[in-house]
């Protein structure tokens, strides 16, 4: 007689440390400070872990925790063989296009940024030299 056992299906889920840090990165460094604080004014041994904690994983000297979560997420995502080969041509060929098209944009701004700073270096020598040529014409 054989019996078969239902195995519960475990399904990983982030325990409330894990869920309470990325909500805080979610909302910025201000709110890890905010946080911070709170807890030195209630208890400061926790508000003592909490900033032993920001200065270990970085967040206090991160220009921001929020930025550096959402914009690491997608690069890996993207990185990541599909398993489709064709797909994954098509894919690295689109990115590569991109990333032409991003640097021919980026010499652009450049471009568009020297051509600026020219035409505001020539309307200042030109503001430059007329109170010079008015000084020479009234002597």
């Amino acid at each position: 007689m054989t019996t078969i056992t239902d195995t519960p299906t475990v399904s990983h889920q982030p325990g409330w440390f894990a869920r309470a840090e990325h909500w805080l990165d979610e909302r910025g460094k201000g709110a890890w400070i905010a946080v911070m604080v709170l807890s030195f004014i209630f208890f400061w041994p926790v508000g003592l872990a909490l900033l032993f904690y920001m200065i270990w994983s970085k967040r206090m000297f991160a220009k921001s925790c929020r930025r550096s979560v959402r914009m690491m997420q997608p690069s890996m995502k993207a990185m990541r063989p599909s398993g489709n080969s064709a797909f994954d041509a098509y894919k690295a060929d689109t990115l590569r296009r991109l990333e032409e098209e991003q640097e021919k944009f980026e010499a652009f701004l450049e471009r568009l940024r020297d051509a600026k700073d020219k035409a505001e270096f020539d309307q200042f020598m030109n503001d430059r030299a007329e109170p010079a040529g008015e000084k020479s014409a009234d002597a």
